[in-house]
């Protein structure tokens, strides 16, 4: 089964090739890790000495998202190392930030001669995976190094439930590699259990990303915060990961929101840092004022009253959703299976989503239970009409945000209950029942 799926991977390769090629010719962040991702461990990972443990978080969610556990795991290996790798670039940088760059790599492509030589040079004891990365032979070969294998914040979406279903013959043989999944929600455990995971492996420890902490703002934010000083909190909206197609229906809204909120400010952060001059050029288009985030400087009088920031920066959103007071999480308008609503749901800001949120499909249902969160049609007027009802109404705004803060709040816990399990795992601690997560809060009786 190995081999044929290497073959097959090897097929894919070559007939993506010139695709690739392309791409890295045009895109820096196609030729980014190149070496590493062949199977060239770098300098800086082999002075690895004591216990390794080797986290794999895939993006900049998932880095923020195990960022705690991170910590939890260097006190349970003290003298040890933990060393994390990811696949995009974006990722890649938000961890060499958190983590130092002597302890960052690029994740090695799925073929055993990328991946053996990181296992030669690390050893690791425990190998812990955030979410679903089920790679067939990373996971035989990390069980055969001797390693114990963890899937952390575990879950299965909507999208790829189907086709992990259709092969679930093949795939209950990959996940015997792994000898313990954490899962995010009970439905995740089912779900995990009906792909072909052994029942008695898989427990509940709630999603760590209700651990994650919005970043403090920094000095660095201070000519933004300028900028925005004349809209205030109250008129400013952010919209954070948005995706092609969603910025001209945003846009469209804004000009409705302006004919009655004249100084409003919108703060549109696309998710991907190469669509940020695209995004510009509709700024353009819209004869909306705009600037750019990278064109403020200290003591810059900054963004136009009634007009739109353009967030061309990354890592500045989390904190960025504290200066606003209403937030819109993209990826939802369109079918993209929506993004992180925790990083607004911190910062109490009443939050809108479109209605495609599937890959957050549990976080989504328990503020949508809780009255947290506004759910939008995806076109301009009904985009506006929620606008202009939220900012001209400070206590259904203030009350929508105190209750997504709450929701958020009554959910921590995971990041210990997974580090607990894990120390259980490693035969650090003697063996208990994992705690569950909190159910959902009542907040909004009588909705």
């Amino acid at each position: 089964m190995y081999l044929a799926y290497s073959l097959a991977l090897a097929a894919a390769f070559l007939l993506g090739a010139p695709w690739w090629l392309v791409q890295m010719l045009r895109r820096s962040k196609y030729r980014a890790g190149l070496a590493e991702r062949l199977g060239r461990v770098p300098a800086r990972l082999r002075s690895a000495h004591g216990a390794v443990v080797w986290v794999h978080a895939v993006s900049v969610g998932e880095v923020l998202a195990t960022s705690s556990l991170i910590e939890e795991l260097k006190m349970l290996f003290p003298g040890g190392r933990v060393v994390v790798s990811t696949t995009t670039t974006t990722g890649q940088q938000l961890a060499r930030q958190r983590f130092g760059e002597e302890n960052v790599f690029y994740f090695p492509l799925d073929f055993a001669f990328c991946i053996r030589p990181y296992l030669r040079a690390l050893k690791p004891q425990l190998v812990v995976l955030a979410e679903t990365e089920f790679w067939p032979n990373f996971l035989r070969l990390a069980k055969a190094s001797g390693a114990r294998v963890a899937v952390v914040n575990a879950r299965i979406s909507d999208r790829s439930l189907p086709g992990y279903r259709r092969w679930r013959g093949l795939l209950s043989g990959i996940l015997r590699n792994v000898k313990l999944f954490l899962a995010q929600s009970e439905e995740d455990k089912r779900r995990l259990i009906a792909i072909g995971a052994a029942p008695e492996r898989v427990q509940v420890a709630g999603n760590l990303k209700f651990d994650t902490r919005a970043p403090a703002g920094s000095p660095a934010l201070d000519p933004l915060r300028a900028a925005l000083a004349g809209a205030g909190r109250e008129q400013t909206v952010v919209c954070g990961s948005t995706v092609e197609g969603e910025e001209e229906l945003l846009l469209r809204a804004f000009e409705i929101v302006r004919t009655r909120h004249p100084q409003a400010v919108m703060v549109l952060a696309p998710r991907h840092p190469e669509r940020f001059d695209a995004v510009g050029g509709l700024l353009d288009a819209s004869g909306i004022p705009w600037q750019r985030r990278t064109a403020l400087v200290p003591g810059d009088a900054g963004v136009i009253l009634g007009g739109v920031l353009l967030l061309d920066t990354i890592g500045e959103l989390s904190a960025i959703y504290a200066l606003g007071s209403v937030a819109f999480v993209g990826g939802s308008l369109l079918p993209r299976g929506g993004h992180n609503i925790l990083e607004p749901a911190q910062q109490g800001c009443a939050i809108l989503v479109g209605p495609h949120t599937e890959n957050f499909r549990q976080i989504v249902s328990l503020f949508d239970r809780a009255g947290a969160l506004r759910v939008v049609r995806p076109n301009p007027q009904a985009l506006a009409d929620v606008l202009l009802q939220l900012l001209g109404d400070r206590g259904a705004r203030t009350h929508l945000g105190d209750l997504a803060r709450q929701t958020w709040q009554a959910q921590a816990g995971a990041t210990q209950r997974t580090a607990d399990a894990l120390a259980v795992l490693m035969g650090l601690r003697p063996s208990d029942p994992v705690g569950q997560p909190a159910p959902a809060p009542k907040l909004a009786e009588g909705r």
